[in-house]
């Protein structure tokens, strides 16, 4: 079941493109707005992630064949593929 989730979620972010945007709900209006949050670019390792970054918040267990794993970050979170990021992901955190 977990596995896919993971794999929707990342369906969808794969769908969203290159747009960088957070989610806002005011009023029960749906909202996007441009991110500020500054994330690792796709493609970094997880060294060079924690070095420029620091240690994550927490560092969730990976999953799946190939290997998807999730760091959390104050305000971002970083979705690998074995050390590689796929996707970073501005948070409410």
């Amino acid at each position: 079941m977990k596995i896919r989730i993971l794999v929707a979620l990342l369906c969808g972010f794969a769908a969203s493109g290159a747009a960088v945007a957070e989610t806002l709900v005011v009023d029960d209006q749906l909202t996007l707005r441009e991110s500020t949050v500054e994330r690792p670019k796709r493609g970094s390792s997880m060294t060079e992630v924690e070095k420029h970054f620091g240690a994550p918040v927490e560092k969730h267990a990976t999953v799946g064949q190939p290997p998807i794993t999730r760091w959390d970050y104050t305000g971002f979170s970083v979705f690998f593929e074995h050390d590689r990021v796929i996707h970073s992901v501005a948070t409410s955190g």
